[in-house]
């Protein structure tokens, strides 16, 4: 869950809390997408999720649901910078014991080298990752998460995906400046709907959002090899699809290391 983060080095704690707080804070159903992600846990693995990975953890919910859900789950928690992970350490100190934190920059080659030694997973989850990344990065990177998986493991993507039509997207670029801005607007009687609106598409343009239709994220997913694609949960922009990596064939094992794109 995270976006491009760059500051000086004494305003980053100020930069990330503000950052997860619109982030999580201005989602819509937050608490229905989790339980869609268990639910889906549970169904693609009958004997439980003994490891996961977390990518793009921000302060680390997922985790902590399929922690709660799992209790012999083992999670790895993998997110862009330090700061990311200090705020998931802080939300996971109750299991402190059943996590690893790793700081890896998704977007480039070469960051599952760092993650293979915990792997296979029994499930990969990500929120909000990947949606700043260009298409051919997108891919990539669901690429390198099907071949973390073990067989028959799921990945199950909560993300903001492109509207197929104009007026889907007013509606949900008119719903996040409420969400965001709401109380500012309230403490400031003065200050027009309008300017806000224009802060607001000034820090998305800022931000480097690319979304991609969920329709052809899906069709990665099949081409890369995964079965049982399909979009699980959605509402306007908001998304959680993902797949299932196939049952093993021709002698791979669960506990085989991935090979990945290393």
């Amino acid at each position: 869950m995270t976006d491009n983060l760059t500051a000086a080095p004494g305003e980053k704690s100020d930069l990330v809390a503000t950052f997860l707080q619109n982030v999580r804070g201005a989602t819509p159903l937050s608490i229905e997408q989790i339980d869609v992600m268990l639910q889906l846990l549970s169904a693609a693995r009958e004997d439980g999720v003994g490891s996961f990975l977390d990518l793009g953890c921000g302060d680390g919910m997922l985790s902590a649901a399929i922690l709660d859900e799992f209790p012999d789950a083992r999670g790895v928690l993998v997110d862009i910078s330090e700061p990311l992970l200090t705020a998931a350490r802080h939300q996971l100190h109750a299991h402190a014991n059943r996590v690893e934190f790793i700081v890896a920059d998704y977007t480039q080659s070469g960051w599952t080298q760092g993650v293979t030694r915990f792997g296979p997973f029994d499930a990969v989850v990500s929120a909000f990752a990947a949606h700043g990344s260009p298409d051919h990065q997108k891919r990539e990177l669901y690429g390198e998460i099907f071949q973390l998986l073990k067989p028959e493991g799921p990945f199950v993507n909560i993300e903001q995906v492109a509207s197929a039509i104009r007026w889907t997207e007013s509606i949900w670029d008119d719903y996040l400046i409420e969400a965001i801005f709401g109380p500012e607007l309230k403490g400031t009687p003065g200050k027009k709907r309008a300017e806000v609106a224009r802060e607001y598409y000034k820090r998305a343009a800022c931000g480097g959002n690319m979304t991609a239709p969920l329709e052809v994220q899906c069709d990665w997913l099949r081409e890369i090899g995964f079965e049982n694609v399909d979009c699980y949960f959605k509402v306007m922009e908001l998304a959680v699809f993902g797949g299932q990596k196939p049952r093993a064939v021709g002698g791979e094992s669960g506990s085989a290391a991935p090979g990945g794109n290393q």
